[in-house]
């Protein structure tokens, strides 16, 4: 789809990437720490509107739930790091709801498997590089939220492929507190690697809703 087909069709998706890539290029200027703030959240939060303008279901309403304290998790990181941690701890908990009102009829034993090791690992890894046990309870749920994404019936290389991104960009953002403390790729790849994979769960979650059920706006 060509940036005017975007516009025009999808103005909330050219929004939300154009508020990311906005906020991506300023975060060092000097333009106010409050607007940066409001930028950061306004990505997840235009996802937030593309799903609840795409389709009235239920599910699309609990999607928009999602990216919606996805967004305010975003603010709130920024002030400070527990509040925004119980923000995204909830936006896992309301995306699990919504996963597993979504199972695969018969996922293969690859996705099983693929499944547990979502689920052990993310937690245990982030231990592991943060050496914090608070971090490894947030983790459960982050990992619980990639491991039901990946047993939902949405398309694995866009909703579970951006939820695996999502546990990425986690880790990066705990191993600032361990083996990545002086190193700045982290700071280079947080976002872009967060972003993308939320991008790809709003966009992967709402095309399938749409092709089950094409009469939904």
């Amino acid at each position: 789809m060509t940036r005017r087909a975007l516009v025009e069709h999808r103005p909330w998706l050219f929004a939300a990437i154009a508020a990311a890539t906005i906020y991506y290029v300023a975060r060092d200027w000097q333009v106010g720490e409050l607007w940066l703030i409001l930028l950061k959240g306004a990505g997840c939060l235009c996802l937030a509107a593309y799903a609840l303008s795409r389709h009235a279901s239920a599910d699309a309403r609990l999607l928009g739930l999602i990216m919606a304290l996805s967004a305010l998790g975003d603010m709130l990181i920024e002030l400070d790091f527990v509040w925004g941690g119980g923000a995204f701890f909830a936006s896992h908990l309301a995306a699990m709801a919504l996963y597993l009102r979504n199972l695969r009829d018969r996922p293969q034993s690859s996705q099983k498997a693929l499944t547990v090791t979502l689920l052990v690992a993310t937690p245990l890894i982030s231990w592991l590089v943060s050496g914090d046990s608070r971090v490894a309870l947030y983790a459960l749920a982050l990992g619980g939220m990639a491991a039901c994404a990946w047993m939902s019936r949405f398309p694995r290389y866009r909703v579970g492929l951006g939820a695996v991104l999502f546990v990425i960009s986690d880790w990066l953002i705990f191993a600032r507190f361990g083996p990545l403390a002086a190193s700045p790729l982290p700071g280079l790849l947080i976002w872009p690697i967060y972003f993308s994979g939320q991008f790809l769960i709003a966009t992967g979650i709402v095309q399938t809703l749409r092709r089950h059920d094409p009469g939904e706006r």
